[in-house]
């Protein structure tokens, strides 16, 4: 198995929005945003490229959720605003957005609302387009524990991983003692492991 870099990385978040997080009902909402928020502080600390989309923002799907505008607002203003297309990979402007930042990286790390929609789709569409995809499961969440669990073995049968911010962080720096994880151990204090303490 091949392990993720932080220089062939690329961290996508879709739909983490207002709206759609109430679509999620498998997963405490706020363990899905303290994932979102650590995938967001990574990428932004470790000069990971992200890119932000949402889907019908006018409509109950509503805007992003405010702690990624704040952590990310370049990103959040150059976020693709999608017009309901399902599947993100479909839509020609996200299409393009990714594979601008990626500029030939190839390993895709994901999180997004819902996992049973947004997510199992493109994930797959672009591991069959040659990229290695890994979904951050517990950066997400589905109506449903039946919904994630089919989304998940759907997805994994397409050879795309399946992992969980702290898998993945650890995957990622390799060493606590790096510089890398001296960035990352204080995210992973504050928005992962403090929950378990409240």
């Amino acid at each position: 198995m091949k392990k993720f870099k932080i220089e062939d990385t690329v961290i996508l978040l879709i739909d983490h929005q207002q709206g759609t997080i109430n679509f999620s009902a498998n997963r405490p909402h706020d363990v899905i945003i303290s994932r979102a928020r650590a995938l967001a502080r990574l990428a932004k600390g470790l000069n990971i490229p992200v890119v932000l989309t949402t889907s019908q923002e006018e409509m109950q799907q509503g805007p992003l959720i405010t702690d990624l505008q704040q952590i990310l607002p370049q990103e959040y203003a150059a976020r693709i605003k999608r017009q309901g297309i399902t599947n993100a990979w479909d839509d020609a402007e996200f299409k393009a957005a990714v594979l601008k930042v990626a500029d030939g990286r190839k390993n895709i790390v994901m999180a997004g609302l819902t996992n049973d929609v947004c997510i199992v789709w493109p994930a797959i569409d672009m591991q069959e387009e040659g990229f290695d995809v890994q979904v951050v499961i517990d950066g997400g969440g589905s109506p449903t524990q039946i919904a994630e669990d089919v989304a998940q073995k759907t997805w994994e049968a397409q050879g795309v991983r399946t992992t969980t911010i702290s898998q993945f962080v650890s995957e990622l720096i390799g060493s606590w003692a790096s510089p890398e994880g001296e960035i990352a151990k204080p995210i992973v204090i504050e928005e992962i492991y403090s929950m378990l303490f409240k």
